[in-house]
């Protein structure tokens, strides 16, 4: 399967975190939001000039900037 970065999703696609990067308070903001390792995620859809991005994780929606997506690595599922 292949690992991709969260914000090099599509629309519809799913997988599940298998690291999260980034360091100081951009990484505990993103560790409270629940972005963790092995937590599922399913990619929801892309503003139209590609920021914010709109995900479910863990039961809930979640908008991210693409800033703080390109720090989450995703094991890809078919």
């Amino acid at each position: 399967m292949a690992v991709k970065k969260l914000s090099e999703l599509n629309p519809g696609d799913s997988g599940v975190i298998v690291d999260t990067h980034g360091e100081g308070w951009l990484r505990k903001r993103l560790l409270d939001m629940g972005v963790t390792k092995s937590a599922k995620v399913f990619f929801k859809k892309r503003a139209p000039f590609g920021d914010p991005i709109e995900v479910n994780l863990r039961g809930y929606e979640l908008s991210l900037r693409k800033s703080e997506a390109e720090l989450v690595d995703v094991e890809v599922t078919v």
